[in-house]
């Protein structure tokens, strides 16, 4: 009977994993990535340029306190007077790393390193939540206790899960990555 359930099992995720994992799972990360961060990142970054279609090409004051709060507030609250390096050029990098690497992910087109990029993000957006914005004891939370609910620890270790694994698998084969792969094969 075991054998029989065992063997019944088998067959079946093996069907499973064969006619799901070239395309399903790289297709199933990215949208959940764009279900549960797309949105929050791309108005995050909103809040860091200008406004209209011209704002987009200028960082706004508020990128500053939200990036470097510690920095702007040796200078008086006047980011006007923030160094161009490495400040400014770490402030650039970060609002426009916000709004390009969700949607190179959502699309599936150099997912491994946008993946890998955001990866980088989320680790630099915990640590400026821990040390400069002064996330309190519940909101950074620990793993292995008996609450899920913390917004550093919990959540953003499963961003960060979602984006190890298309990191290592890619966005699978419907995605723009493997189009040009197809592309550059022929």
């Amino acid at each position: 009977m075991i054998s029989t359930l065992t063997g019944l099992h088998n067959r079946i995720f093996a069907l499973v994993q064969k006619y799901l994992q070239d395309w399903f799972l790289g297709l199933a990360a990215r949208f959940v990535f764009a279900g549960v961060l797309l949105v929050y990142l791309l108005n995050s970054a909103k809040t860091k340029v200008g406004e209209g279609v011209t704002g987009f090409f200028s960082i706004a004051d508020n990128a500053y306190f939200q990036i470097l709060p510690s920095v702007v507030e040796s200078y008086d609250y006047d980011a006007s007077q923030v160094p161009f390096f490495p400040y400014d050029i770490i402030v650039a990098a970060g609002t426009y790393s916000e709004f390009i690497l969700p949607i190179l992910i959502t699309i599936g087109l150099f997912t491994r390193i946008a993946a890998l990029g955001m990866i980088g993000f989320v680790a630099v957006q915990s640590a400026v939540d821990i040390l400069f914005h002064g996330a309190d004891e519940k909101t950074i939370g620990a793993l292995f206790d008996r609450f899920s609910d913390s917004v550093i620890t919990d959540q953003r270790s499963l961003w960060v899960f979602l984006l190890i694994y298309l990191v290592i698998r890619g966005a699978g084969a419907i995605s723009l990555d493997h189009l040009l792969l197809r592309k550059s094969q022929r």
